[in-house]
């Protein structure tokens, strides 16, 4: 049973992982036997990261929504260091106000960031993983994907958007042995949601929405992360796993 979630001889890049959820993905699929690439466009934050994990781990800094700059970092990662196995799509963004007085430049970075990094990142590296017939895909959706809450909309879009660009990278790639699925995390407590989980309405309106009755911790994902990753999950394709506490399963 272990050889189903094992990644020994995997090698993983997990796209935003110098803090939050990137950063619990990446330990907990070194965990499991995985190599780890990290990335993030603050080269400190990336060194300060790998020093945490420790064991090897490769820092590949470019940002995630410049598709020449993604399609360099990663053809020259590829033919240097050898294949990326995993991919997990996990760089975001948030920006909250209303939505009648969205800012257009903070909407079009949430597309930029959310969405898409996604398809950069998601073509650069299905590239080389189609051409070897095999490849492991996540992306990281959110509870809003499914679920709209007042002062994201445009948020609530964006991951909306990566569930079906999820689906459209299964159903182009998976005859190449490649599955794309994606994560929809419920509400963590992450850098992303601090001011959230620094306010005591907000944490004690959310206690009482999630049938768990708390926030999540980033440590929560991991196992949902392995599971996609590995060969437990060989004929899940196009899914999007929501890992939220039993919010989106309640009124």
């Amino acid at each position: 049973m272990s050889d189903l979630f094992t990644l020994a001889g995997r090698r993983a890049l997990i796209t935003g992982s110098s803090q939050g959820i990137g950063l619990a993905l990446a330990k907990g699929l070194a965990d499991a036997g995985a190599e780890i690439v990290l990335n993030g466009r603050d080269t400190g934050k990336l060194a300060r990261a790998a020093e945490a994990l420790g064991g090897t781990v490769h820092q590949l800094a470019f940002d995630a929504t410049d598709h020449d700059a993604v399609r360099a970092a990663v053809d020259g990662f590829e033919a240097q260091t050898g294949p990326i196995d995993i991919l997990i799509n996990n760089a975001g963004m948030q920006h909250r106000t209303e939505l009648e007085n969205f800012p257009a430049d903070a909407f079009e970075r949430l597309l930029q960031t959310n969405i898409a990094s996604v398809f950069h990142v998601g073509q650069a590296v299905a590239r080389h993983m189609i051409g070897r017939g095999a490849g492991k895909i996540i992306n990281i959706a959110s509870v809003q994907t499914a679920l709209a809450r007042p002062g994201i909309a445009p948020y609530t879009a964006t991951k909306g958007a990566v569930a079906n660009l999820t689906k459209g990278m299964a159903t182009e790639w998976a005859k190449h042995g490649l599955q794309c699925n994606a994560i929809a995390p419920g509400y963590f407590d992450t850098p992303l949601n601090a001011a959230l989980v620094a306010d005591p309405e907000f944490s004690a309106w959310l206690e009482k929405r999630t049938p768990a009755g708390r926030w999540g911790q980033v440590d929560e994902l991991v196992g949902a992360a392995v599971f996609l990753s590995s060969a437990a999950s060989s004929f899940v394709n196009g899914h999007t796993l929501f890992v939220d506490g039993g919010i989106t399963a309640s009124l």
